[in-house]
């Protein structure tokens, strides 16, 4: 019994570039929220500038939104959006 292989290249290769997106969220206008923002945004930009091979798409940030719902997380919702368009590979977030 004869079997038939068909062998399918892939489609894509890895990309050269990496699109690397952040988001960045805090839950209240407090000062010391208002400076974890500020260096949460300045680690992901430093972060990902490190990497040879990455390519900063944005760094999305909601400040004083709550986390459980996104109707006002108007960042996150780009982001998603963002995602959904193909723009972007990777997203860091602070977990």
């Amino acid at each position: 019994m004869s079997k038939n292989i068909t062998i399918i290249p892939p489609s894509e290769g890895r990309p050269d570039v990496l699109r690397v997106a952040a988001y960045c969220r805090v839950s209240t206008d407090l000062d010391e929220q208002a400076s974890s923002y500020a260096s949460q945004i300045r680690s992901y930009t430093e972060l990902i500038s490190q990497h040879e091979g990455w390519e900063l798409v944005d760094i999305y940030a909601d400040e004083a939104a709550s986390g459980t719902k996104t109707d006002k997380r108007e960042d996150f919702n780009r982001l998603l959006a963002d995602c959904r368009k193909g723009k972007i590979d990777r997203v860091l977030v602070k977990v």
